[in-house]
């Protein structure tokens, strides 16, 4: 199923439900309250945006899984369901972000696993071990791995992902949403250049982060 909609799929009973509470208290005359609930419809259109993003596609690039900020970048061993050495890269997702995730680079979905967790804010260090989050494989063809972690935040209480096991994803092709403020983490192979710096402002499917070795 496609998911270039204007509008990211998982928005719309949101919206719906907005507009009818909104359309229900415009009925009965409460002025203030019927401007208020039609600018939470309009946010919430506005926060399930989903643009279209453009990128050159250059060998070994591997771009922005996410909009946000780079909050952290550093190397790391970790012994888990992710297991190894890797470079990692934290993009901290404000409410006011995009929230549709996409493929840093193209490969086949090779693993998916689903952590159930706890809700801190998703910029504090422990978010990535200890909130909910789910994580997704990608095996390049050249066979090297790298994945990408969309985290539960705060706010964020429900994480999507439109991928499959065994999916082939091109570079820039919208892999999930995580709704109303998160994190997602990218563990790179360790030999992997970063071109990004900390605090530096990123978009999905269009930042370059990085070089593959």
């Amino acid at each position: 199923m496609k998911h270039d909609s204007v509008i990211a799929r998982g928005g719309y009973p949101f919206i719906v439900l907005s507009l009818v509470t909104t359309v229900f208290i415009a009925f009965f005359g409460i002025g203030w309250l019927t401007i208020l609930f039609a600018f939470i419809t309009f946010f919430i259109i506005w926060f399930f945006r989903n643009p279209d993003r453009y990128f050159q596609d250059e060998e070994k690039v591997l771009i922005s899984p996410a909009d946000g900020k780079i909050i952290k970048i550093e190397d790391v061993e970790v012994n888990g369901t992710i297991s190894g050495e890797f470079k990692k890269i934290s993009i901290f997702m404000n409410v006011f972000n995009v929230h549709v995730n996409r493929a840093p680079y193209s490969g086949q979905i090779e693993a998916i696993n689903y952590h159930e967790g706890k809700f801190f804010s998703a910029n504090l260090d422990k978010a990535s071990l200890d909130n909910e989050r789910n994580e997704i494989m990608i095996r390049t063809e050249d066979g090297r791995s790298l994945w990408m972690v969309q985290i539960a935040g705060l706010i964020a209480r429900r994480i999507v992902c439109w991928v499959n096991v065994g999916t082939i994803v091109k570079k820039g092709e919208r892999v999930g949403l995580i709704r109303f403020g998160s994190r997602v983490d990218v563990y790179l192979p360790d030999d992997s250049r970063i071109s990004v710096k900390l605090k530096d402002k990123v978009k999905a499917g269009e930042t370059v982060l990085g070089y593959l070795s």
